[in-house]
């Protein structure tokens, strides 16, 4: 019997006591806690709105907020905070990843201080086999109106056009420092408006970097009906022009305000019609890829069990080893932990997204998850099933 289907049967990522192995009685309550709130739509609005307020008020409320949903969903303060957090998850095999989450800053010297931040997590990647990657977000490095604009191939400014120059020469040097380091690079995806430009440079840095093997990686929201075309073209260029493709393959994260914007505007929606079209649409992604995995490596980021099923199925029937470093299974700190560690307990390379940054800075993410994991149907209910199983179990 194979390994795979010995898994399958076994039911690996029902193991609560693996998926759970680091966290203490108390931080089990906690989790526990956090999900009940977060499974009640009416609380997360009322949280959200009161936690807004607070933090505007300057309320004294950083510490409570820290000692609840930004410990169990964030790495620490600054990346330093984060290795406690590192160094305990890599002793179970899961690796890191640092993501630096804060959002929304709209001024050059803001843009140069993510560029900074990003040079220093690439460095602290360097020095640690625990984080494999580096990450950043298109807006980190300049505003979301000058990514539509190019995008819609409007004619810039002058100013405009040094502005975007030096958007260039952010991603360029972040690249650049990646690939002298060695240490593979995470592009975030975001909203579809300015996504064409975030690609077409992205893009142009695969071309730079990526001759010997994937450094950079693009993101593909597959919740986007058109990205399977996309990555299809996108490899016909590479084989053209010899380079390797790295990519992170996710679901999508923008997805009420993509439609709302398509039909204030009457355009059709970028988004799949259904859950059942985006899933379809994501697990074909990961076939293409493992199908031309030469030219290719994966970043398969995902909270659904059935997708992490079917990627190690396929690493089984193409022959390919569960540690082959071209291949990543991906899950956000505090989320699918019976995915990460189970993963990693049987020999899969796993990472877990570390957002950190300042506890007033990083609430927009925060907020975020909370409202994403209310939408997401199944999430929260399944996060909290395994969490009573283990409840159970330890007796508590």
């Amino acid at each position: 019997m194979s390994l795979f289907i010995k898994n399958i049967m076994n039911k690996i990522f029902d193991n609560t006591q693996v998926a759970f192995s680091l966290k203490s009685d108390t931080e089990l309550e906690r989790a526990y806690f956090l999900f009940k709130l977060i499974a009640s739509q009416p609380l997360v609005k009322i949280g959200t709105a009161v936690t807004n307020f607070a933090l505007k008020a300057h309320l004294p409320v950083e510490g409570l907020i820290r000692s609840t949903v930004f410990d169990h969903f964030c790495g620490g303060v600054n990346e330093v905070d984060c290795l406690k957090v590192v160094d305990k998850m890599y002793t179970k095999g899961v690796s890191s990843v640092l993501d630096y989450s804060v959002e929304g800053k709209e001024e050059e010297t803001q843009f140069d201080a993510a560029l900074e931040m990003t040079l220093k997590t690439i460095e602290f990647a360097r020095e640690r086999e625990a984080i494999p990657f580096a990450v950043f977000k298109p807006t980190g490095f300049g505003r979301l109106d000058l990514y539509e604009k190019v995008g819609e191939k409007a004619v810039l400014t002058v100013a405009e056009q040094e502005e975007w120059s030096r958007v260039i020469a952010r991603f360029d040097l972040a690249c650049k420092t990646a690939y002298e380091k060695d240490v593979l690079l995470l592009i975030d995806a975001e909203e579809s408006w300015m996504q064409d430009a975030a690609d077409a440079i992205v893009t142009d840095m695969m071309r730079k970097y990526n001759k010997q093997k994937a450094i950079v990686f693009n993101t593909l929201q597959m919740y986007r009906w058109d990205r399977l075309d996309y990555l299809k073209q996108l490899h016909e260029q590479a084989k053209t022009e010899g380079f390797y493709i790295g990519m992170k393959l996710v679901r999508g994260a923008y997805m009420e305000k993509e439609n709302e914007r398509a039909a204030e505007r009457g355009l059709k929606s970028p988004i799949c019609i259904s859950k059942e079209a985006t899933d379809i649409n994501y697990d074909a992604a990961v076939l293409y890829m493992v199908e031309n995995i030469d030219k290719m490596a994966i970043f398969a980021g995902t909270h659904n069990e059935e997708s992490s099923y079917k990627l190690m199925r396929l690493l089984e029937e193409k022959g390919i080893t569960k540690d082959d470093k071209r291949i990543f299974f991906g899950q956000l700190l505090g989320m699918s932990d019976n995915i990460s560690f189970n993963l990693a307990e049987n020999k899969y390379n796993v990472a877990k997204y570390l957002p950190f940054g300042p506890v007033r800075d990083v609430m927009p993410y925060l907020i975020r998850r909370a409202e994403e994991n209310t939408s997401v149907a199944g999430q929260t209910s399944r996060e909290l099933t395994l969490i009573k199983k283990e409840k159970e179990r330890r007796k508590l």
